[in-house]
């Protein structure tokens, strides 16, 4: 056997992704409200980005401050006796008599020694990116007030938690016990963890290592002081009660004024005891066959029951539901007889290089560092402009060819748009696939019809009995309105919505049928029957 080395040369071709193009397709991919996000924390980071104003307005404050810098090539005269100072004030308190007077002081002025030197201020990296010129206009900042409106972080579950738990009046000891198990709330409220685990992790520098028998008193604490009621249970049986419990507190005098009230509580704990699993499979007959229960019982306490929450916590941090923001808007021309698109681009700023760093960039006068520091503030700016652009080119196409195509799902509604693949709309207009599939990536359309979601037009589809392209999409519309009309009493099984949508044209297998029930989160017929 025999080991060598050797050297071989090879050419060929390899394609790479640089960092700017990734980011550039993370861009196109972004929906409106990230790309929002996007751009403040460039501003924020960014000295070199800034937010151009209306031209109406006259030149920026940029423009102005480079103006300031550049138009002065003679020697600056300084004026030692101070005249230029009180010719300043006498004009500013004719102009503003009260602010003047509250503000300026003759001996103000007789205290300040003469200017006798001007220093040329030198700007440092760590300078550059607090540099604000309109602090030197005296204007509000366009920059500073976007970076300004963003909202302030909420407080999380376990720190509101623990702002209740340290206001309850309570022993030392079941304080600390409660300490040790609020970190193990989950977020919609539930202790999932054992209380003999949570007992094994408490470190053993504590002042008294607690025994699950201390945890489970501690833990009851918490399940009475805690609100909303509900929180620290251990599943959803114990949560349940827990807020039974706190509703006939709260009812006590409806209570005892009510008996048919009474009673309904009473029901709803006798269910939510011993008959859960049978509820939430829609066996009634059954639990009133078992409690002796008559059915019109039963449905008053789940009347009751319908108040109650499986996730107490979610009140107290509920998950941010964004806005949805359509990135663009479809309209009908009416004198056209056709559908126009446009950008929704109007709560994105409009950005601008700060051509005061950029005029400092190419200054020789300007230390070598901080020049170096502008150009990559400089180049990281233009990048950005220049992606959002992109991504407004791009998308802006790809809108236009969906309202081209899907010219039916806006004259009729959403059983009527037509099977559109990505490659269709990449080949018309010839760009890759994977550039339209993140075009229309979490972006949403403002249509006559509604906000919808720009994928929803990308669909594939079949042909019905007379031959015609239906989507998918169509095939769901028309199976929900065949559930939608069923008798809730005696509802369709899967087989039987199969045989309804081939009445209407639409032959489908029955397998099918029941993937596209639960990709639309409709429960099955023995659920969806009501007694």
């Amino acid at each position: 056997m025999r080991f060598d080395y050797s050297q071989q040369m090879k050419l060929g071709q390899h394609m790479k992704l640089a960092p700017r193009m990734i980011q550039s397709m993370e861009i196109l991919q972004m929906p409106l409200a990230d790309l929002q996000e996007r751009i403040q924390q460039e501003l924020e980071n960014n000295a070199a980005l800034e937010i151009q104003e209306n031209e109406a307005d006259g030149p920026s404050r940029a423009d102005r401050l480079l103006d300031r810098a550049t138009s002065h090539d003679q020697p600056l005269e300084v004026d030692q006796s101070g005249t230029a100072d009180f010719s300043r004030l006498e004009e500013f308190q004719e102009t503003n008599p009260d602010a003047a007077e509250n503000e300026f002081s003759s001996s103000s002025f007789d205290d300040m020694p003469p200017a006798t030197t001007v220093e040329r201020t030198i700007i440092r990296e760590d300078d550059v990116g607090t540099y604000s010129p309109s602090r030197m206009d005296g204007e509000r900042d366009a920059k500073l007030d976007a970076m300004a409106s963003a909202p302030a972080p909420t407080a999380s579950l376990t720190e509101q938690l623990q702002d209740q738990w340290a206001l309850c009046d309570i022993e030392p000891r079941v304080r600390e016990l409660g300490e040790m198990i609020i970190p193990y709330i989950e977020e919609d409220g539930y202790v999932r963890t054992p209380l003999a685990t949570i007992a094994d992790r408490v470190p053993a520098s504590a002042t008294a290592k607690p025994s699950p028998e201390e945890l489970e008193h501690g833990l009851k604490a918490l399940q009475l002081f805690l609100e909303p009621a509900g929180i620290a249970a251990r599943d959803v049986r114990e949560c349940l009660l827990l807020q039974l419990d706190a509703m006939e507190d709260t009812l006590v005098e409806e209570i005892e004024q009510d008996p048919d009230a009474r009673r309904t509580l009473a029901a709803a704990r006798r269910i939510i005891e011993g008959y859960l699993d049978d509820l939430t499979q829609n066996r009634l007959p059954r639990i009133a066959e078992r409690t002796g229960l008559s059915m019109n019982e039963i449905k008053s306490a789940l009347v009751a029951m319908r108040k109650l929450s499986l996730a107490p916590a979610r009140r107290l941090v509920e998950e941010a539901s964004r806005p949805i923001v359509p990135d663009a808007i479809v309209e009908y021309d009416a004198d056209a007889d056709r559908y126009v698109a446009f950008l929704n681009d109007t709560r994105l700023p409009n950005l601008r290089v700060n051509q005061h760093y950029a005029h400092m960039a190419k200054d020789r006068s300007v230390d070598r560092k901080s020049r170096e520091f502008l150009k990559t503030s400089l180049g990281n700016a233009n990048w950005l402009i220049d992606a959002v652009n992109q991504r407004k080119r791009t998308l802006l196409r790809v809108v236009k060819a969906v309202v081209e195509a899907q010219r039916e799902y806006f004259d009729y509604g959403p059983q009527a748009p037509k099977p559109l693949p990505m490659t269709q709309v990449a080949d018309q207009l010839g760009i890759h696939v994977a550039t339209v599939s993140r075009a229309v990536s979490e972006k949403y359309l403002q249509t006559p019809r509604g906000i919808v979601p720009l994928r929803k037009f990308f669909t594939g589809g079949t042909q019905s009995d007379t031959g015609e392209e239906v989507s998918w999409d169509a095939i769901k519309a028309a199976l929900k309105d065949v559930i939608d009309a069923e008798d809730k009493s005696k509802p369709l099984a899967d087989e039987a919505l199969a045989d309804e949508l081939k009445k209407r044209g639409l032959e489908i297998a029955r397998r099918t049928v029941a993937k596209y029930r639960e990709q639309m989160g409709i429960p099955t017929a023995r659920l969806r029957k009501t007694f």
